[in-house]
């Protein structure tokens, strides 16, 4: 009798790139934290991609507050607040 376990994993697709001396040595940077060359290629990748979503994410919630007319009163007021108090400082 033979035990088998099966592992569904996403099969991994090698790709081919050309980098130049900056990405050689960003990426030289990376290994030389432990990781394999794989791996810092991969977690770049999706770090990159992370930061790619949170300005979007930003950019939206941005454009969402400066059409509400309550917060852009609120900020008007706090301006104004803010030059009454330079101004007697």
């Amino acid at each position: 009798m033979t035990d088998r376990d099966t592992i569904d994993r996403a099969m991994s697709r090698p790709i081919s790139v050309r980098l130049d001396d900056d990405t050689l040595a960003a990426l030289a940077r990376l290994e030389s934290t432990g990781l394999s060359r794989s791996e810092a290629i991969r977690t770049a990748l999706v770090q990159a991609a992370g930061r790619l979503d949170e300005r979007r994410a930003l950019a939206a919630e941005v454009a969402t507050l400066e059409t509400d007319e309550a917060d852009r009163a609120e900020m008007a007021a706090v301006a104004v607040l803010m030059e009454r108090l330079r101004a007697a400082g």
